[in-house]
């Protein structure tokens, strides 16, 4: 009988968590009033479907969870092997709302390396470490760079974000070697 809860409880746990980070386009006039927190999911990829649009990772807590991207995200992400290290990086949108800004491949390249699966060009700012933080006020200087819809871009400051073309964001997400594709982009 644990068994069979067990089961149950992982398999809801796995169905919330794959309608909780499904991707959703970005509202019109979404208002930026305040930053919101970002967060990381640490772990390993355990598999790529294909079928469904669906990427499965095992957290670095033990967690089996899913996400659903675009095919083409999902043809990229294709290319990494189960087992790699892999990070998902979303927003907190609202209570029971997120939004994943990248999935990255840590080690997979020699550089920072960020591909726009956004669907259309996107900005990626780069700035360096305060204190060991990002997202400092005055950090230095802000390196920018456009990126057409499926082009990449390298950076070699530590700290990054992206924002839709025009806008503008604060470099909050810790940059490190590897590939990762960008999915939506917040200012």
């Amino acid at each position: 009988m644990g068994g069979f809860r067990s089961g149950a409880v992982s398999g809801v746990v796995l169905l919330l968590a794959l309608f909780l980070v499904v991707p959703t386009p970005r509202a019109a006039g979404q208002a930026a009033d305040a930053p919101r927190p970002h967060k990381s999911v640490y772990g390993k990829l355990e598999s790529v479907d294909k079928t469904l649009n669906g990427i499965v990772m095992k957290s670095d807590a033990g967690e089996r969870l899913a996400w659903r991207f675009d095919p083409a995200l999902i043809a990229e992400a294709a290319r990494f092997k189960p087992g790699e290290p892999m990070i998902v990086i979303y927003r907190q949108v609202t209570p029971n709302e997120k939004r994943v800004t990248a999935v990255a491949f840590p080690g997979t390249a020699t550089t920072p390396i960020y591909v726009n699966m956004t669907g259309s060009r996107v900005v990626l700012r780069s700035a360096p470490f305060v204190n060991g933080v990002c997202g400092q006020p005055h950090a230095g200087p802000v390196n920018e760079s456009t990126i057409p819809s499926g082009g990449l871009a390298e950076v070699m400051e530590a700290c990054w974000c992206c924002a839709a073309s025009g806008d503008s964001c604060t470099p909050g997400n810790k940059s490190g070697l590897g590939k990762a594709l960008l999915v939506n982009c917040f200012e």
